[in-house]
């Protein structure tokens, strides 16, 4: 169950701040949300389709763009005197949310 002092929780975990109004409003989405995915769980046989990433077919013309390509690479050592810590081949970075 979702209820205010969850989100006031998680609201303060991402470290922004809601006003009031706020939170009735995510809290009448989220029970929107919940009536919907319960609707959808109780369509007969609704795991015998499978799933769609679209609800239409897409047909992009990407002739535009230009190849994707690697220019002026940096090895890694040459990358370490921008870096304070790293372990093995990665970049460790200070925790910003909890």
């Amino acid at each position: 169950m979702i209820d205010k002092n969850k989100l006031n929780d998680l609201a303060n975990r991402l470290m922004f701040k809601m006003e009031d109004g706020e939170y009735d409003t995510l809290l009448r989405e989220f029970d929107i949300t919940l009536k919907q995915m319960e609707f959808i769980g109780n369509i007969k046989d609704i795991e015998k389709v499978n799933p769609m990433f679209y609800p239409f077919d897409l047909e992009l013309d990407d002739s535009y763009l230009r190849e994707d390509t690697f220019n002026n690479e940096i090895d890694f050592n040459s990358m370490l005197i921008n870096v304070k810590d790293y372990e093995g081949s990665k970049v460790k970075v200070p925790k910003v949310v909890e």
